[in-house]
């Protein structure tokens, strides 16, 4: 059994680097980026108007009320796509919509709610004084041309992909998704949907691996329920080494009679670098790596492939594709956590903020076949070995699932 750590460390020795394609903007969602985003253009890229209304020279408004409007002489309109090419002179205005180009000479604009109003009359009352600037948009006062608006290794969600688009970027350059093989092995698993006989019970352990992978930016290209037998795995594992990034099995690694995995793993020329973790849930947990694929043994138990997936897998996936790394998050705990003697400690939990502080407790329900831990939880609470339990008040590290968040 190899102390925690020292598995971690092993692990990030044996990692690589995946390539880069490019990929239409249409596609990109979900994806990392391999490039950095750059400004093709200051923006806003011409200065235009912030409101309806009338293009105006602030001077022509000076003393403007509701109760002594100015008259100006409407002379042209300027819309979003198609600008008016009049020089603004003394005593005119122009009518202007939202997005349009500011006319030349202009220098405020005027909403059409302190005007006499949009009419076919070539004559508006301006009802309100303007200052140089009210209600323009300044070309470049968002971004510069040239500014980095994105940095690479960046997830790609709504907020770049509209970003991309304002400058417009129809292809961006990405890094590939890693391909991914999943399986479970166990005669006694059964596809949800179907009825259980005597003994029987539901895969749940894929579900929750298909979800993961496709959460953290991973293509699965493999996924099968194999039953105890050496031979279908074998098959299953030989394809799986040749065109695959990263394997994850569920189950089949521990001690059981029909617990086949980590032996046909070796048969197929597997390269071993521990078996079993000083942790728990999950201490039969395998790594090992085939050619340019990086392996993972993980526990049948749900909680423990869940936890094991979370804390060993995904790290690896987000290092492939670049993606930032978390920052550690460490809370006060409100609730006694068991730690064990020699193993490190991993429970489901919940965080949130209570006067400025961020708190948490571990779910009250400890054993690693119970996979309802994980619901009305946020985060995985984890602590090294020592002597006796953590005691309310005292800190422990958590790490916030990507997909909840911290109230």
């Amino acid at each position: 059994m190899i102390p925690f750590h020292k598995a971690k460390s092993i692990v990030q020795k044996h990692l690589f680097t995946l390539g880069e394609e490019t990929i239409s903007l249409n596609d990109a969602g979900g994806r990392v980026l391999a490039q950095d985003i750059i400004a093709t253009f200051p923006s806003p890229l011409f200065d235009n108007s912030a409101m309806d209304g009338f293009a105006v020279l602030s001077r022509d408004t000076k003393d403007a009320t509701p109760k002594n409007p100015v008259t100006l002489k409407l002379v042209g309109v300027s819309s979003a796509g198609t600008p008016s090419d009049i020089e603004l002179e003394e005593g005119e205005c122009i009518q202007c919509m939202t997005g349009a180009k500011i006319p030349h000479g202009a220098d405020a604009i005027i909403m059409v709610e302190d005007s006499s109003g949009f009419s076919d009359l070539d004559k508006v009352q301006i009802t309100i004084e303007a200052f140089p600037g009210k209600h323009i948009r300044n070309c470049g006062e968002e971004i510069k041309e040239g500014e980095r608006l994105i940095q690479k290794g960046t997830p790609i969600t709504p907020s770049e992909i509209g970003t991309c688009a304002t400058f417009g970027y129809g292809e961006l350059t990405v890094y590939n998704k890693p391909k991914i093989a999943i399986f479970g092995t166990g005669d006694e698993l059964v596809e949800p949907g179907n009825a259980l006989c005597d003994g029987q019970i539901y895969n749940s352990n894929l579900y929750v691996f298909a979800e993961l992978a496709t959460r953290v930016g991973a293509e699965i290209i493999m996924r099968d329920v194999i039953k105890d037998n050496k031979d279908s795995l074998r098959a299953f594992l030989s394809h799986a080494i040749e065109t695959c990034d990263i394997i994850i099995s569920s189950g089949g690694v521990s001690m059981g009679k029909y617990d086949y995995v980590r032996e046909v793993f070796m048969e197929l020329g597997v390269n071993e670098h521990f078996w079993k973790v000083a942790q728990k849930p999950g201490k039969p947990l395998f790594f090992g790596t085939g050619y340019n694929t990086l392996i993972f043994g993980l526990p049948g138990n749900p909680v423990s492939s869940y936890i094991g997936f979370m804390e060993w897998v995904w790290p690896v996936i987000h290092t492939l594709t670049r993606q930032p790394k978390p920052e550690p998050l460490t809370a006060i705990l409100k609730k006694p956590f068991p730690r064990e003697d020699v193993k490190y400690r991993f429970l489901f939990g919940k965080a949130w903020m209570e006067k400025g502080q961020l708190v948490c407790e571990p779910s009250p329900k400890v054993g690693s076949h119970m996979l309802t831990s994980s619901l009305q939880t946020n985060c995985i609470l984890g602590t090294a070995q020592g002597d006796g339990p953590l005691k309310p008040g005292e800190s422990i590290s958590i790490h916030l699932l990507p997909w909840k968040t911290v109230k």
